[in-house]
C-alpha cells in the first residue's frame, strides 16, 4: 500500500470516528444538522482515494450527485420502502429526512474537495516546473 493510500486510509477513519461522534452524542444545532452533512462528503472522498488514489477530476462532483440522490431517495422514504425504520444504524446510515439544507452542505462539501483537489493539482504541476 502506498503513502498516499495509507494517509486517505487514516483521514477516512479519523473522520469516520467525528461522523460517529455525532450521530451518537450531537443531537441539533449546526454540528448536527450542518457540518455532519459537509463531512460525510468528504469522508466518502477520503473513502474513494483510498482505492483511486489518483486524481480524478470529476470525482467531487460524483459524490455529490451520489448525495443528492441519496438525499432525493430520503424524500421518497427509502427507509420505510426497505422497512428498515425500525433499525437505528441503517437508518442512522441511509437517513430519514429530505431536507434541501443538506444538499446544501454537500455542496459546501463538495467545493472544499474541489479547492483541495485543485491546490494539490497546481502544487504537483508548480513542482514539477521546478
Amino acid at each position: 500500500m502506498n503513502k498516499k493510500r495509507i494517509i486517505y486510509l487514516v483521514l477516512f477513519l479519523m473522520l469516520l470516528l467525528i461522523e460517529i461522534g455525532i450521530a451518537l452524542f450531537v443531537h441539533e444545532g449546526f454540528i448536527r444538522h450542518n457540518l455532519g452533512d459537509i463531512l460525510v462528503v468528504v469522508l466518502i472522498y477520503f473513502f474513494i482515494k483510498i482505492f483511486v488514489p489518483k486524481k480524478h477530476i470529476w470525482l467531487a462532483l460524483e459524490i455529490f450527485l451520489f448525495a443528492v440522490m441519496v438525499e432525493i431517495l430520503q424524500y421518497f422514504r427509502l427507509v420505510e420502502i426497505l422497512g428498515v425504520e425500525d433499525n437505528v444504524f441503517l437508518r442512522t446510515l441511509i437517513g430519514s429526512v429530505y431536507d434541501v439544507k443538506d444538499i446544501i452542505s454537500y455542496g459546501i462539501g463538495c467545493i472544499f474537495i474541489a479547492i483541495c483537489e485543485w491546490m494539490s493539482y497546481r502544487k504537483r504541476a508548480d513542482s514539477d516546473i521546478m
